[in-house]
């Protein structure tokens, strides 16, 4: 009985893929949890650091590659401190996405890329580190949120343009050629680069759309976007939405491009914000990005960047700022970073499928799957726990709470499972799969 409830369940599902596109293929149909990760602010790693990154379940590291960092003689290159990091990342099969930033000190007073001079150095150099790690599943972003005073000496989205598009023709110039040597320890080949952008700080319309008019959708992969936001993450539907027509509206015919969300947080030294609230919107901010097709979500950060206890921009990690040398876990966790490891550890590999109906339109009940085995994730935006009748087959089944905690079993009737849901994701689990 309980094989024919699953199989009805499954004979429902439509299979969500994404990014057709060739250069895209490696981001399709991704599985938890290898689209969610984090960013961070390093090339070399403290002992255990890379360990316990890891052990949270991130699959994708987002961190800047500074041109101003690796010319540091005009036309000559090193791109050593991201062959350590990658090194240090392929033991733990996790991918890295590397901004394409910044300026350099030999070409426009070391303010953005303005001139013709400028931005061919910055696209021979973006060129050069995509050959220098081409196979190694490097997702390259264009800038990060050039829209906001990141762009200097301000922000001028027909500059942008102009940049993006000559780095654009450079990569697809460098494509070809010989990949890496396969099979070495730890080391996963990918066919082809992936170029995304344009990282802007929130979802900007008015800059987005100009860089869609511009031609930019013929290069890129995907869009990323950084939602940022003090509400909860629920309310970045809609913005989704507008952007996904946007796109198809410019998009080149036959070109599904989807949106990563490339970075998006929540420090917990904001106003009514706290370390809790914070571990709750990490996992919520995933799942609802998961229901909205997205296949790659960065969270920032991934320690706190620093100990000041009312500046928020110290604030957004999963782990605490302060180091504990020769500990093996060198840093202390935040409830983020346990919400992390729950979540990962609940459905890794398993594929987001439906919204199941329970409620009202305040209530979240995902239905993930792994062949024939189910999970939910299920929580409430409503400002009160209640009750919800969920449609599932009878039986019993094992409910985990958010930090991984092991919540009492409950069981479901001929009508459906009582589910008493809160602000926190919960996971769920049918008792005689729960073993698997």
């Amino acid at each position: 009985m309980r094989i024919s409830v699953l199989g009805a369940w499954l004979a429902a599902i439509c299979w969500l893929r994404v990014l057709p596109c060739p250069a895209a293929e490696e981001l399709s149909g991704l599985p938890v949890p290898e689209g969610l990760g984090v960013c961070m602010h390093f090339t070399d790693p403290r002992p255990g650091e890379m360990e316990m990154l890891a052990g949270a379940g991130f699959r994708i590291v987002r961190t800047d590659f500074a041109w101003d960092a690796t010319e540091r003689e005009k036309g000559r290159y090193d791109f050593s401190a991201y062959d350590r990091l990658l090194a240090a990342l392929d033991p733990h099969k996790i991918r890295a996405m590397l901004i394409l930033d910044y300026s350099n000190r030999h070409y426009d007073q070391g303010l953005s890329p303005q001139s013709d001079e400028g931005r061919r150095a910055f696209a021979r150099w973006a060129a050069a580190a995509a050959k220098h790690f081409r196979g190694r599943g490097v997702v390259w972003e264009m800038y990060n949120e050039p829209n906001i005073d990141f762009w200097k000496p301000k922000p001028d989205v027909q500059q942008y343009v102009k940049l993006a598009l000559e780095v654009g023709e450079a990569l697809r110039r460098a494509e070809g050629g010989e990949v890496f040597e396969a099979g070495k320890p730890g080391r996963r080949e990918y066919p082809r680069e992936i170029y995304v952008g344009p990282a802007t700080s929130t979802i900007d319309f008015p800059f987005l759309e100009k860089c869609f008019q511009a031609g930019l959708l013929d290069y890129w992969s995907a869009v990323s976007v950084h939602p940022y936001r003090q509400s909860g993450p629920e309310t970045v539907v809609a913005e989704y939405a507008r952007l996904r027509k946007l796109i198809d509206q410019h998009a080149p015919k036959g070109k599904k491009i989807p949106v990563l969300s490339g970075e998006w947080g929540y420090s917990s030294a904001w106003g009514k914000f706290d370390v809790q609230l914070q571990g709750k919107y990490l996992p919520r901010q995933w799942l609802i990005n998961l229901t909205q097709q997205v296949p790659i979500s960065i969270w920032y950060d991934w320690h706190d960047d620093g100990p000041l206890a009312n500046e928020p921009e110290h604030h957004f990690g999963t782990v605490y700022h302060a180091e504990h040398a020769g500990r093996a876990e060198p840093y202390d966790a935040k409830p983020a970073y346990a919400a992390a490891k729950t979540l990962t550890s609940m459905l890794a590999g398993y594929s987001y499928q439906k919204r199941l109906p329970a409620g009202d339109a305040d209530d979240y009940v995902l239905l993930f799957a792994r062949g024939d085995a189910v999970r939910l994730a299920a929580w409430t935006i409503s400002p009160s726990a209640h009750e919800v009748l969920v449609p599932l087959g009878p039986g019993q089944y094992r409910v985990t709470g958010y930090l991984g905690k092991s919540l009492p079993e409950v069981s479901a009737g001929e009508k459906g499972l009582a589910l008493k849901l809160t602000d926190a994701p919960q996971y769920v689990v049918p008792a005689w799969s729960a073993k698997e």
